[in-house]
């Protein structure tokens, strides 16, 4: 008898130390990446987000709790409407259990809406909009690598702090623009500047020169690019070719990438500031990850974004190992329980309003000369702790905090 109830007790306690499998719905952990494969932001995130995404399940060891980890891919073409279709069949037909992505801002809050109703993850490594984890947040998003208050308290601050007192935004007409120029425009006007108008461009533009004119007309010191990708590419490149900066005004790309600035060269981009949660030089363990996925990727160094999908399947991954299960409102729960040392961000934790906070990065691009080899772009200006670079959590109206 004694024996037996040893046994029962030693049952008892494997019960609760080692993660019950049977808690693995479908007897598979399914992640689905949907992101922009072709159109405007694909080198920000795009197929450099499967391999990320791919390598940190790799790095895992590909299972999870003696089970397979599968991964599939979808492009949401950066509309809504197809972003939520896509995470409709996939959250509902497919028995995806965590979504990352998804690219824009406008298709990322469709996906967080259907992850909601179906009460399934989704850690979203793309979009910018602070209204994420804001108005708009919910308990199944994470917003894991930036946003534009995170970007407005790193350049526009910056800027304004080096005398750029006078602003004139070219805004991208969707839901990231208007949350961009609004957190740069408060910045801004709390640091005593003053904003002197605004233009909306049509995402993926090809003809900047109208709201450029605009924006010289305006005799604003700044010129404040709240726009990424393409987008920003093709008002600095076309802004050159107008001699705006030759006549005295400065841009500001308020989001930008390092894709970017290898697509528009140091001639054109030396002297930009920007802000950013990851660099591949910064430290041993970026450079050791960006060797890896550089081998992957055609010699390319990650950008922020992929490294956000890298560190998020990453960590979703550890929290089901951790809890034996992949039910959402367990995950979640841990994720947001506990702070944790990221191998590329550094230390992070996820607030109640669905935020990653973690330090983030002020950098100026070098100049040609500076400049030693290929991506060799960034210099170090400033660390924003995580604290500051982002929102505070009671000035976001996310419902969540105000029943926390």
């Amino acid at each position: 008898m004694r024996r037996v109830l040893l046994g029962l007790v030693a049952c008892a306690f494997a019960g609760w130390t080692v993660p019950a499998i049977a808690q693995l719905s479908d007897d598979v952990v399914k992640i689905g990446v949907a992101t922009d494969m072709g159109s405007l932001y694909a080198d920000i995130n795009g197929p450099g987000a499967v391999i990320a995404t791919q390598m940190a399940i790799d790095d895992f060891g590909g299972s999870v709790l003696g089970k397979k980890v599968e991964l599939i891919t979808g492009d949401v073409q950066n509309k809504a409407d197809i972003a939520a279709s896509l995470a409709g069949r996939w959250y509902t037909e497919e028995k995806v259990d965590m979504i990352l992505g998804a690219s824009a801002s406008s298709s990322s809050i469709a996906v967080m809406n259907v992850a909601n109703e179906k009460k399934r993850v989704f850690l979203a490594p793309d979009p910018a909009s602070s209204d994420i984890t804001g108005k708009l947040c919910n308990p199944y998003t994470v917003q894991w690598v930036y946003d534009t208050a995170s970007q407005a308290n790193g350049t526009g601050k910056a800027v304004v702090k080096t005398g750029g007192k006078s602003w004139f935004f070219i805004t991208a007409d969707y839901a990231f623009g208007y949350a961009l120029e609004r957190d740069v425009a408060d910045v801004v006007k709390k640091a005593g500047g003053t904003v002197l108008g605004s233009v909306k461009a049509p995402i993926n533009t090809s003809d900047f020169s109208s709201y450029l004119l605009q924006a010289q007309s305006s005799k604003a010191q700044i010129i404040g690019l709240a726009n990424a990708g393409g987008d920003t590419i093709n008002a600095i490149k076309q802004a050159a070719e107008f001699g705006i900066v030759k006549g005295g005004q400065k841009l500001a790309g308020l989001v930008v990438f390092i894709t970017d600035v290898h697509s528009m060269g140091l001639e054109r981009a030396q002297g930009l500031r920007l802000t950013s949660a990851y660099y591949w030089d910064l430290n041993d363990k970026t450079r050791a990850f960006a060797k890896r996925f550089a081998e992957k990727h055609k010699g390319r160094m990650p950008t922020m974004v992929q490294a956000g999908f890298y560190s998020a399947a990453l960590r979703y991954l550890q929290v089901v190992k951790e809890t034996g299960t992949d039910k959402a409102e367990t995950v979640m729960a841990k994720l947001k329980s506990e702070k944790w040392d990221d191998p590329l961000f550094g230390a992070s934790k996820i607030r109640a309003d669905g935020r990653n906070v973690h330090d983030m990065y002020l950098f100026e691009v070098k100049t040609p000369a500076e400049s030693k080899g290929p991506w060799d772009y960034f210099k170090l200006l400033d660390t924003i702790p995580g604290d500051q670079a982002f929102r505070p959590l009671d000035e976001g109206n996310c419902p969540l905090v105000k029943t926390h």
